[in-house]
């Protein structure tokens, strides 16, 4: 069976001697950039299964890096694993609002990486297998494929949290979700602050219309199309 391949970038050369070294050990591949730039470039070269970043990096961050790979069609849906030694709610809301799909603190347990890493792959390849591709209703269609959203004319790049928040709640339609059940859902293991739910609910409503997403207060939100 293939190894999985891994890029790390990080600008501090012993985190990335460090992290490659545990890396490999646990099996996988593990390529490395000193830099966003060289990041992105490494990245569309090899097209990895993940890419570990690290958010505190000189000339470009890792936000900014995590957002330019976003919206690259070639790496867009790569699964992307920030570094941060900050635990502020903000740096993990602009992480996931850049389009991270986890994040893990420094400084880093080899096991708890090497975990998650697995976990995250493993995820990616359960949501490869599922069969249904593209939802639609009334007004609104998700294409699970492209990961596009369209409503009418508008076709819309949603960072990946918001899409499969969105997808999430659009499953039944009416059905209140709860905040437990978002956070199990789409944000899985990761420790995230209290407002991160609240932050991506307001930038799908400011995307797709206040109407779409319903509040119910004391209990979660629901999809109505």
């Amino acid at each position: 069976m293939a190894k999985s391949t891994i890029l790390l970038v990080d600008d501090e050369t012993d985190i990335l001697e460090f992290l490659s070294y545990n890396l490999e050990k646990a099996g996988f591949t593990v390529f490395t950039a000193t830099n966003g730039k060289e990041g992105i470039r490494k990245a569309r070269e090899i097209k990895p299964e993940m890419i570990i970043l690290d958010i505190m990096m000189p000339e470009m961050d890792g936000i900014e890096t995590c957002d330019k790979m976003r919206n690259d069609p070639d790496i867009k849906h790569t699964v992307i694993l920030f570094l941060t030694a900050r635990s502020e709610d903000y740096s993990q809301i602009a992480g996931f609002d850049a389009g991270a799909d986890d994040y893990v603190s420094k400084p880093i347990n080899p096991r708890v990486l090497t975990s998650r890493v697995k976990a995250l792959l493993k995820r990616k390849h359960t949501d490869n297998k599922v069969q249904a591709e593209q939802s639609s209703h009334k007004t609104i269609i998700i294409d699970k494929d492209k990961y596009e959203v369209r409503k009418e004319d508008k076709v819309f790049v949603l960072p990946r949290k918001e899409f499969e928040l969105l997808s999430l709640l659009s499953t039944v339609p009416e059905k209140v979700y709860t905040r437990d059940e978002i956070y199990s859902n789409v944000w899985g293991d990761s420790f995230v602050g209290d407002r991160t739910i609240d932050v991506h609910i307001r930038k799908l409503r400011e995307k797709l219309g206040k109407e779409h997403i319903i509040t119910v207060k004391g209990v979660g939100y629901k999809f109505v199309d």
